[in-house]
């Protein structure tokens, strides 16, 4: 029994909590400033060491940046991508060790047309940006969502994967030395050259005034803000792949660092982007096939990325995006942001147990260089998920959804052809016509799983981009068998 004088001072001892106070863990000299984990305490030097050694052996161990390549560096004035964006000016320096050997250039995505900014405030945004690429002396590209309505259909259409070099890496490592060292034998002030490189070679898109009253029809024709978001990456990808390709880029890195990509994951699969999965968390990401995406950021969590830009004093822009100060069931992903954030609060390894789950995932089938190119969704430019069998999970939903809308009704004559055999052909919006938007069911066909149900959630399909409905309309007429006239012999 448990009695009211019992003393238990000397059986219980106070657990001791990590102060600052304490050594670094590291040097063993200095005060610790920065505690990443239970135990892992660093001092200002040996937290700048250790961050930056990350980023280097990230892009060291993988090997996929040969030197002299054009890198498009995707910054959207959050944390994450501010961070790369310093650790690549840092890496180019003259005196780094180790350094980086491509030629970096930026790009900006503006998104405030959807977000529901107005002039003034996308404006100072941008001046804001541009201030900080300026001082990085690099090619920086700030484009309007807005441009996607000028975008060719030629985006969409599938690229072979680009093969490497046939030659060592450290061959060309050493190449590329040589190359540098008689370059700076004939020239002087490099760094010059380079600030006067940024200065020239500015590049600031305007869209024309039909495009925004366009974008806003697009959005406002998705009903729920899930749907929203799905869209607006898709669109933000395709801006960022058709920049790289026009301006010789071969490499795009994006800033998403492990906390991002564990609450993508749990996203993804909500989404039921599952068999996309593989593609969309691992470091590189080779869909596009002569653009290769990479995230060289995937290693750090959010709290080290605060940490690193408050001791060192990174410069960031906070802009409002779709989910800014909205419910936390508004939609899935600011669901799952929430889930994560919370849970990884309580249980410190909740973000690193899903991101190492992340990386064992591989695609089932890799795709052989030999073979054509393989069927692509139409907005993801995933691999369909779409072909499988008739005892499979894909098919029974869409039994369900069958039985759901009850008995098939039947086609009308009217949508066969309204100038099949006839002369002389319709004009615009008919059958013939190339300008014809694509009925919904002509959509599903052409989409995986999951941005089918993206476009289930519009109520008005023909806002869609020009050059996604003149794609999906040629697919159509790739895939679907020819009718001969009655005049063929």
């Amino acid at each position: 029994m448990c009695q009211v004088v019992e003393e238990y001072d000397s059986v219980l001892e106070q657990k001791s909590q990590p102060a600052v106070s304490k050594k670094c863990m590291k040097c063993k000299e200095g005060t610790a400033v920065v505690i990443i984990r239970v135990g892992d305490a660093f001092c200002r030097s040996c937290f700048n060491e250790y961050f930056v050694h990350k980023f280097r052996a990230m892009l060291g161990k993988n090997r996929v940046i040969f030197p002299g390549e054009k890198v498009l560096l995707a910054v959207s004035g959050g944390p994450a991508s501010s961070c790369m964006l310093a650790q690549v000016q840092e890496g180019l320096s003259r005196d780094a060790p180790k350094k980086l050997r491509f030629t970096p250039g930026i790009i900006f995505i503006d998104e405030g047309g959807v977000c529901g900014q107005s002039d003034e405030q996308r404006e100072k945004t941008v001046v804001q940006l541009e201030s900080i690429f300026r001082m990085t002396g690099f090619q920086y590209h700030i484009i309007p969502l807005e441009q996607v309505f000028t975008l060719p259909e030629s985006i969409l259409e599938p690229v072979r994967s680009r093969e490497q070099p046939s030659f060592d890496y450290k061959a060309a490592v050493d190449r590329h030395i040589q190359t540098e060292l008689t370059r700076s034998r004939g020239t002087s002030g490099v760094e010059e050259s380079q600030d006067a490189m940024g200065r020239l070679n500015l590049q600031t898109s305007t869209y024309k005034p039909e495009h925004k009253p366009a974008l806003e029809e697009l959005f406002s024709s998705l009903k729920t803000l899930t749907a929203k978001q799905d869209m607006l990456h898709t669109l933000r990808q395709h801006l960022i792949l058709h920049t790289a390709r026009v301006n010789g880029y071969s490499k795009v890195m994006m800033g998403e660092s492990c906390t991002r990509l564990a609450i993508k994951l749990l996203t993804n699969i909500s989404l039921g982007r599952g068999s996309a999965l593989a593609a969309d968390t691992a470091f590189s990401d080779s869909r596009y096939g002569d653009v290769v995406t990479l995230r060289p950021m995937r290693d750090y969590s959010s709290k080290e990325i605060g940490f690193y830009n408050r001791l060192f004093r990174v410069p960031s822009v906070f802009i409002p995006g779709l989910d800014t100060k909205t419910a936390e069931k508004a939609s899935i992903q600011r669901l799952t942001e929430s889930f994560v954030v919370k849970l990884q609060a309580d249980f410190p390894s909740t973000v690193s147990t899903v991101y190492r789950t992340s990386e064992k995932l591989n695609t089932a089938c890799p795709q052989s260089s030999s073979e054509e190119p393989a069927e692509k969704c139409l907005l993801c430019l995933c691999a369909l998920d779409t072909k499988a069998d008739d005892a499979s999970a894909f098919q029974a939903t869409l039994v369900s959804e069958q039985l759901c809308r009850g008995p098939l009704e039947k086609k009308p004559e009217s949508d066969v052809g309204c100038c099949q055999g006839q002369k002389p052909a319709c004009g615009d919006g008919g059958c013939c016509s190339t300008s014809r938007v694509p009925a919904r069911s002509d959509l599903k066909s052409l989409l995986c799983y999951s941005c089918r149900l993206t476009i289930k959630d519009m109520t008005a399909v023909n806002s869609l981009p020009a050059y996604v409905t003149s794609e999906a309309e040629k697919r159509q007429r790739r895939y679907s068998p020819r009718t001969e006239s009655p005049n063929t012999i």
